[in-house]
């Protein structure tokens, strides 16, 4: 686990280990108290945060799913937003189960809620997911596998990241061929580009301070920039695929458009996968009109480049549905196929709506320096 650690420039090349004489107190030319030593061989604390707010009706799910980890955590620290469902009364009936810290902050947004769960953990891991997921039961021990060999109080000034998986569960047809057409499989990944949902990731407390926690001033994406910072602090992220959130899509249309058109507007806000926009801008309001024009105009056979062209933007989620569909009828296997080109379409139009109102606000907002964050990060060149 070293030499993958070492490969992925997580793996600091300093070897700690106290040599003979320092197990007695000394060591050559200073001496070793063993407060230090005890320290450096305790075992490694694992802490598990998420924030909360309003998920009295989902919650459970997660809190069950830590009750039957393989590796249970050494305390969970969740912060409430304000809830206003009961959700703090749903955790608080766990306190005899779970190591439990719990801390309301009305008004903090997401970022702010992971910061806070973060300070008040005492962990030298801290592994983040999130309210209402299902994690598998070895979720927590295969994320923190990479972390085994490295000792806790390296951990504590270590820069050290790994990142888990996360996969769709769905409960309805719509909600399958939503998985399938906007969640990628864990072989479409490549691990050493791919940017992890705080939902299945962990980091060592070293990287942590090093990064300087998630950006408070940023609603949505939040994740991705302190994935950015995560990588220039330690150099990237070891792989954990075996590590699965399982979360239910948006069980309607509107309300996943509504995800997609905030997810848009946090990529204006920080300034975001500019290319990706701009070819879907391109796509729609130029190229789109320009084939129908010639279709109409010069001749019918340019509908069959329009075509294929559509075939082509929908044969991956239909590949991926195939591989996703056991346990559903003839009828719902049909019907998630015909929702695929009417949910690429709604996910696009929500992202060209949100994007602009992201950039406003941007500009209007371009005398605070921490939104300048991309000549900061060497990362933030290489995406985006």
């Amino acid at each position: 686990m070293r030499a993958t650690l070492a490969a992925r420039g997580l793996y600091h090349s300093r070897e700690c280990k106290p040599n003979k004489s320092a197990r007695t107190g000394t060591a050559t030319g200073r001496n070793i108290d063993n407060e230090r030593l005890n320290r450096y061989n305790a075992p490694m604390r694992i802490s598990v945060i998420c924030t909360v707010l309003n998920e009295a009706a989902a919650v459970g799910r997660l809190l069950d799913g830590l009750l039957a980890q393989t590796r249970p955590p050494d305390e969970v620290v969740i912060v409430d937003g304000g809830s206003s469902d009961g959700t703090p009364a749903v955790i608080l009936s766990y306190a005899d189960r779970l190591p439990l810290k719990l801390q309301e902050a009305r008004g903090a947004n997401i970022s702010r809620g992971r910061n806070l769960a973060v300070k008040r953990s005492s962990g030298d891991v801290i592994a983040s997911t999130d309210a209402g997921v299902r994690l598998a039961p070895d979720w927590l021990e295969r994320l923190a596998a990479p972390f085994t060999n490295v000792p806790a109080e390296e951990l504590r000034e270590g820069k050290y990241a790994v990142a888990g998986f996360f996969q769709p569960d769905p409960r309805s047809a719509f909600e399958l061929s939503l998985g399938a057409t906007t969640l990628p499989l864990v072989n479409d990944i490549n691990p050493s580009t791919f940017l992890p949902s705080s939902r299945s990731v962990a980091f060592s407390r070293g990287a942590f301070e090093c990064s300087g926690g998630y950006p408070e001033w940023l609603d949505y994406c939040e994740d991705l920039l302190f994935d950015f910072e995560l990588i220039d602090c330690g150099g990237g992220f070891a792989w954990a695929p075996e590590a699965v959130a399982h979360f239910q899509p948006r069980p309607t249309l509107g309300k996943f458009a509504r995800q997609y058109y905030l997810y848009a507007r946090g990529d204006g806000k920080a300034d975001l996968w500019r290319k990706r926009h701009l070819i879907r801008y391109l796509t729609y309001l130029v190229a789109l009109p320009l084939l129908l024009a010639l279709a109409v105009l010069h001749h019918p056979l340019w509908l069959v480049l329009l075509l294929a062209g559509a075939l082509a933007y929908c044969w991956r989620p239909v590949t991926r549905l195939r591989s996703q569909w056991a346990g559903y009828s003839v009828f719902q296997r049909l019907w998630a196929i015909l929702l695929i080109p009417v949910i690429r379409i709604t996910g696009d139009v929500a992202k060209m709506v949100g994007y602009p109102v992201g950039l406003r606000w941007r500009r209007a907002n371009r005398a605070r320096p921490e939104i300048h964050w991309r000549s900061k990060l060497d990362s933030g060149q290489r995406y985006g």
